[in-house]
């Protein structure tokens, strides 16, 4: 980062802009650590940050009180507890379903504090202060990546996802992910290690080679084997509709509730968008995205 910038600059305003998720690829524990694969999508939270002197506080929305306080944490981080920031948040990914809507805003706010004090924080290191708030995606690393959402650990870059597209199915469900995430599963889902290593070798294969169905094939993997420690009560319906429609797989949000139908045919994707309704009741709503790389779009 840039040490210099930071010391000198008392005020500044910046933006900046990090995806939401359908979920994520796969999640699961490896050698006794969490991890998950990211599933980033083309909705996006905006942070704007403006500086002003002060004791380190930030101010904004009650709602977007994480923010808020990672905005602190990135003024502690990088030594500037003289000042104080406001924070306007703009987003669309809905709330409560797993769509990775608190990370979002958590890195996007992160990103802006560290603009406007004309520093530069690498994606580690955006990574390492959102964990200080609550498990956060890895939406904050380019392309896919796998990421240890706990600790911040074990990261590693997949590449660039190949064409995809993602039908987000909501069945009108909500969860609280900080609560969520402490329950312990570790011991069910560590069980799993062989599936875990299987889906993210099919994941990994298909993203270096630009293979969409190897993706999904992993995704799917993935999607059963965390079935079989925190079940999803609609996903036989949701694996029949895929099949029907000629997805190339499934994927969760394991701490939310949304679930992921995943093509490599934009065509195929809007048909399907289309039929939802008829052939799965319970949705209560769908919308169709882009899965696109992760990582944070800087301005002023």
């Amino acid at each position: 980062m840039t040490t210099q910038a930071v010391e000198a600059r008392s005020s500044g305003v910046a933006t900046a802009r990090a995806p939401g998720t359908c979920g994520e690829l796969a999640q699961g524990v490896l050698e006794g650590h969490h991890f998950h694969v990211t599933c980033p999508i083309d909705l996006h939270a905006t942070a704007s940050v403006e500086l002003m002197p002060g004791q380190g506080r930030a101010w904004g929305e009650e709602r977007y009180a994480k923010a808020r306080r990672a905005v602190e944490e990135t003024l502690r981080y990088l030594g500037r507890t003289d000042l104080d920031a406001g924070l306007r948040m703009s987003s669309p990914i809905p709330r409560g379903k797993g769509m990775a809507s608190s990370t979002a805003d958590v890195a996007a706010a992160v990103g802006a504090t560290a603009r406007a004090l004309g520093a530069t924080l690498d994606p580690w290191e955006v990574g390492q202060l959102a964990v200080r708030v609550e498990p956060s995606d890895g939406v904050m690393f380019s392309g896919i990546a796998r990421f240890d959402h706990r600790e911040g650990r074990a990261v590693e870059l997949l590449g660039p996802p190949p064409p995809m597209w993602v039908l987000v199915l909501d069945f009108g469900e909500s969860v609280d992910t900080v609560a969520y995430n402490t329950v312990d599963r570790a011991e069910g889902l560590a069980a799993l290690e062989p599936e875990w290593r299987s889906a993210l070798d099919l994941i990994r294969a298909g993203v270096r080679s630009g293979d969409a169905s190897l993706v999904g094939r992993g995704a799917t993997l993935a999607t059963l084997a965390h079935h079989e420690v925190v079940p999803a009560p609609r996903l036989g319906p949701v694996l029949r509709f895929a099949e029907a429609r000629g997805a190339v797989g499934v994927n969760l949000a394991h701490s939310g509730t949304v679930i992921g139908v995943l093509f490599d045919d934009p065509g195929a994707a809007v048909a399907a968008h289309d039929a939802v309704r008829s052939c799965l009741p319970e949705v209560t709503a769908v919308s169709r995205h882009r899965i696109i790389g992760g990582g944070l779009s800087l301005g002023n």
